[in-house]
């Protein structure tokens, strides 16, 4: 167990084996380089707190849930670099609002995990109409649905 500093929940005990290395940091932050997901108990979303900032910290989430029809190919480089033979568990980071219903999803730049290597990446899509904010609703739901569902 190793205990690391957060902002919002002060310390908190990890396993070793759920710290996750970023060789390249993300984008934006890379001299971050080591996270591990936190379960608060707010399901579906988690947080990817560094393990080297307390301050940082992304509310992520499975895309899935939201767009069952997300997909993406990872290339084989990136494959080789997050050392991916199988498992493979896909995140996208979250924008809040304080309006829950203007919160948005970045579909353009999942965050894709090894759990077996215990590495990590933000893959920049390319080629894609995938963007940075993407309505958060669930999966299943059309826009038409999803207003009328307001109305």
């Amino acid at each position: 167990m190793v205990i690391i500093q957060t902002a919002t929940w002060g310390e908190t005990e990890v396993n070793e084996n759920e710290i996750y290395r970023f060789e390249k940091g993300i984008p934006g932050f890379e001299d971050n380089r080591s996270f591990v997901l936190l379960d608060q108990g707010d399901h579906p979303f988690y947080y990817m707190q560094s393990t080297e900032d307390q301050e940082l910290a992304f509310v992520v989430v499975d895309p899935f849930l939201f767009y069952s029809d997300y997909e993406f190919e990872l290339s084989e480089s990136e494959k080789e670099e997050l050392g991916i033979e199988s498992l493979v568990e896909v995140w996208c980071v979250l924008t809040l609002n304080k309006q829950a219903e203007l919160s948005t999803i970045n579909l353009l730049a999942p965050i894709v995990l090894n759990p077996e290597q215990h590495t990590g990446k933000q893959v920049v899509l390319h080629q894609t109409s995938y963007q940075t904010k993407h309505p958060l609703r669930p999966a299943g739901i059309s826009k038409s649905n999803a207003q009328k569902e307001g109305e």
